[in-house]
């Protein structure tokens, strides 16, 4: 019992959180406090769900504990409070009892965090801790900050948020506008953290694909003309499609795009994707989400060609970092000079990238390791794949670059196919979401 209740509990964690906080938040107007009465409705659960067994709503049992620890919070604070949480509670009691899913307000407290009187630096990683739960460390690695100066930032808008007593209703159609970027943005870096983990630890979040998958359905259904949201949802789905080739089926090894067989795709979820793409691109040049999502087609248009249209790629990637100069897109269009002038031309790419901006980003080790050993320089590339080894997460990974390494006594005559986002050609990787 008590290790079923504590799977429980994490599982309600790692899936419910962000639809918790954001129905406790959504009355009170306090990130801080909603997500100090969550915890210790977590804990309180860890104490009670393996002596009384598992609630037949889980969801619905941790709010309303959640909501109890915030009224007692309340009474300790003001009267007046005390009042409102008492009716509250009222409401939350009568949401405990019932055998549906709870409401989900996610996409309203995502668009407050975007509000314009929080600082846009920080609205990202704001809405990826307080909707999905991710640790302020796991964000820090993935946007080149420390930690301490992110978790500063975190709390600095959390309290700009009490102070300003912004709602959580969804906005209007007159300042969807200038917030639905923001929202974007965070939907796909939580989406990289979920592909970059799927498969790579204990603490592995895979489940954020699905929840970016989620939220940036929602999201085009909201705003059907925007044509970001609806390339942003076609490059989530064409991601998706590819999932299930990631790995060999039968010795679970890490395949990259170059050597998956384009069969094992999923071809409905790429269907979706070309449509979404089509709806995107009518009448204004793409944007950042658009060239990346028309990346990925090209890449998907193998399934029914049988090649790769490099050249169409190496476009793409001019155009995504004339717009957006991110690592992660540098490194891509690298790789992806490589595959159409050989890769000395794509060293000399890398080669521009400031050394600051990659000490630790994996996919430019395991890039610049495959490049080297394609012209034969056997020494430099053995010490870069031993760089990428030991910044990568994932074993099956690390285990492919081993194999990589021990080839590089001979030089490689393949030509280079290694990219960003788990060495895939045009995959999504944190450098992207800067």
């Amino acid at each position: 019992m008590t290790d079923t209740a504590s799977t429980a509990v994490e599982r309600a964690a790692r899936l419910s959180y962000g639809r918790l906080l954001s129905l406790l938040a959504a009355r009170g107007r306090d990130l801080a406090a909603a997500e100090d009465a969550l915890g210790g409705a977590l804990l309180r659960a860890l104490e009670t769900w393996p002596v009384s067994g598992v609630p037949d709503n889980p969801d619905a049992w941790l709010l309303a504990a959640a909501r109890r620890i915030a009224v007692d919070a309340w009474r300790r604070q003001a009267t007046a409070g005390a009042l409102r949480a008492e009716v509250a509670l009222l409401d939350e009691e009568r949401l405990a009892r019932q055998d549906g899913p709870l409401p989900d307000r996610r996409l309203s407290l995502m668009l407050a965090c975007a509000h314009p009187a929080i600082d846009a630096a920080i609205r990202t990683p704001l809405m990826m801790q307080i909707i999905l739960g991710i640790e302020v460390r796991r964000m820090a690695s993935a946007f080149l900050l420390k930690p301490a100066t992110l978790a500063q930032g975190l709390v600095r808008a959390k309290a700009r948020i009490r102070d300003l007593g912004l709602g959580f209703e969804l906005p209007g159609a007159d300042v969807l506008p200038e917030r639905i970027d923001a929202v974007l943005d965070a939907i796909y870096a939580a989406y990289t953290l979920g592909w970059d983990d799927d498969f790579a630890a204990d603490d592995a979040r895979g489940d954020l694909t699905e929840e970016g998958c989620w939220l940036g359905r929602i999201v085009a259904e909201l705003a059907p003309d925007h044509a970001e949201a609806n390339a942003l949802l076609a490059l989530l789905l064409f991601s998706e499609a590819r999932k299930p080739a990631r790995r060999d089926r039968a010795s679970g090894a890490f395949v990259p795009l170059s050597e998956q067989d384009p069969d094992d795709w999923n071809a409905a979820l790429l269907a979706e994707a070309e449509e979404r793409l089509r709806r995107a691109r009518p009448g204004e040049a793409p944007g950042r989400y658009g060239l990346e999502a028309a990346i990925q087609s090209v890449h998907a248009d193998r399934r029914r060609t049988g090649r790769t249209d490099w050249r169409a790629v190496e476009h793409l990637y001019r155009g995504l970092v004339a717009r957006v100069p991110a690592i992660g897109a540098r490194i891509g269009h690298a790789a992806a000079l490589a595959e159409c002038d050989g890769p000395a031309a794509g060293l000399e790419a890398l080669d521009r990238i400031a050394m600051d901006g990659i000490a630790t980003h994996q996919p430019y080790w395991a890039t610049r390791a495959h490049l080297l050993a394609a012209l034969g320089r056997e020494s430099e590339a053995r010490g870069a794949y031993e760089r990428a080894i030991g910044l990568s997460r994932d074993p099956a990974v690390r285990q492919f670059l081993a194999e990589r390494t021990g080839r590089t006594a001979q030089p490689s005559t393949e030509p280079a196919r290694l990219a960003p986002g788990g060495f895939e050609q045009a995959a999504i990787s944190p450098g992207d979401a800067e």
